[in-house]
C-alpha cells in the first residue's frame, strides 16, 4: 500500500492585515485560538506516532499496532477537517469576493487529495 505524505506548515505567521490569503505570497490568517488548536492536535499525533514506533520496537501484536495507526489516521483527518473548514470560511470566501473564482478549482483539488 502506497501512502502519500503531505506536510502542512501550520506555523506560518498570520497576515498582519485583514486581507485574504491570496496575493503574491499566500499565507493563512488563522486566529491564535485556531492555530493553537491545530498545533495541540498535531503535538498529540506526534506523540501517538512515537508510541507506535515504540510498539513496533517491542514487537507488539500487529492488531494492537494497527488499531493505534487507525487512531492516528482519524486524528489527522480531524486536523484536516478543521483546517479545511477555516480555509473555506476565510481564504476561499475572501478570494471569491475579490473575484478570484479559480479558488474553487484549487479547493476541489485539495478536497480530492484529502479524501484519498
Amino acid at each position: 500500500m502506497k501512502m502519500e505524505t503531505q506536510v502542512i506548515d501550520v506555523n506560518q505567521s498570520a497576515c498582519d492585515t485583514d486581507t485574504s490569503c491570496c496575493g503574491d505570497e499566500r499565507k493563512s490568517h488563522h486566529s491564535d485560538k485556531t492555530k493553537s488548536s491545530l498545533l495541540n492536535r498535531l503535538n498529540r499525533i506526534e506523540g501517538q506516532i512515537r508510541g507506535v514506533k515504540g510498539l513496533i520496537e517491542k514487537n507488539t501484536y500487529c492488531d494492537d499496532v494497527l488499531n493505534q495507526i487507525s487512531s492516528i489516521q482519524s486524528a489527522l483527518n480531524g486536523v484536516g477537517k478543521l483546517l479545511l473548514e477555516h480555509h473555506m470560511k476565510g481564504c476561499v470566501i475572501d478570494r471569491i469576493q475579490e473575484g478570484d473564482h479559480n479558488v474553487l478549482d484549487e479547493l476541489l483539488t485539495t478536497m480530492n487529495k484529502l479524501m484519498k
